[in-house]
């Protein structure tokens, strides 16, 4: 078996799974492979899939496939999946520190420092007392939740596809869900139900002017949209991770021209800790596979 790293996983990984056979980061091999790992790089289209003459698994060490063409892997035969619960913790800790940077103007206060100012005048909020929105209520916004109520926000979660929800209180619509919101946290796939979901319509729901935080996908937001709402004022602050091309280009992408954002580069998933979570859970995965006989 020939076993394909095409992407940034943990240096351990080679080793950890030479014992399925050999371990190569060389993707001119890739007609060669049979497991094919990737994470948000690498796009596993029609084209690519049709490259990997002899591959029988690809997966995606993280939560989001959308850079994979299941459809198409499905009719080839290939088994597609992911990692979906090693990322939790890294990526809601990310969403985390952007909430609280935002809530106490730590990126302010750093920067008028670095360039000789005393800003004491500024004032802070605190995340006790406020109300968080979730939009998704998976893995990864569950352990937010968790976090959020230990901060003593109140927590509102949508998800439709989810009847449960502990550490939160489920509400029936987006609309519900952002009204009130002080802070809104976006943990969606990218699916054609999802796209551009945050838009003029919704944000024209929201009435307390939110901090937005998306660690979850930049297509389901029409940035531009946004961009106009963090002008006027109709949203304070926005905080992304993801956006609908990466890396984004200035000119191209409006939110990259607005004041009122914190922006970070895809990485909410890059903790050393989560890689090697990746790892295991990879390793799991071939090892399950292999001893059902699919691989």
């Amino acid at each position: 078996m020939l076993i394909l790293i095409s992407d940034a996983f943990d240096k351990s990984l080679p080793d950890k799974l030479s014992v399925f056979g050999e371990v190569t980061d060389d993707t001119s091999r890739l007609a060669q492979a049979d497991v094919i790992l990737v994470r948000s790089k690498t796009k596993c289209t029609r084209e690519y899939i049709d490259k990997a003459e002899k591959c029988r698994l690809i997966i995606r060490g993280g939560v989001g496939m959308d850079n994979i063409d299941r459809e198409y892997c499905a009719q080839k035969g290939i088994i597609a999946v992911n990692t979906p619960k090693s990322s939790a913790i890294a990526v809601a800790e990310f969403a985390f520190a952007f909430m609280l940077s935002t809530a106490s103007r730590i990126c302010y206060y750093d920067s008028t420092m670095k360039k000789g100012e005393w800003a004491k005048k500024t004032k802070r909020s605190e995340l006790c007392g406020k109300t968080l929105a979730l939009l998704g209520y998976g893995n990864i916004p569950r352990q937010v939740a968790v976090r959020a109520k230990a901060f003593g926000m109140k927590v509102l979660a949508y998800d439709p596809y989810v009847k449960e929800a502990e550490n939160a209180t489920l509400v029936g619509s987006l609309e519900e869900a952002v009204r009130s919101a002080d802070y809104i946290s976006m943990h969606l796939p990218y699916t054609s139900e999802t796209d551009r979901i945050l838009n003029a319509a919704l944000i024209d729901k929201m009435e307390a002017h939110p901090v937005i935080i998306n660690t979850g996908r930049g297509k389901t937001v029409d940035e531009e949209a946004l961009a106009a709402a963090l002008r006027d004022g109709r949203v304070s602050w926005f905080c992304t991770d993801v956006y609908s091309a990466e890396p984004p280009v200035k000119g191209e992408n409006p939110i990259l021209d607005c004041e009122n954002v914190t922006l970070s580069p895809h990485v909410g998933a890059n903790s050393n800790e989560n890689l090697l979570r990746i790892g295991q859970e990879v390793y799991d995965t071939i090892e399950k596979l292999v001893k059902e006989g699919k691989i």
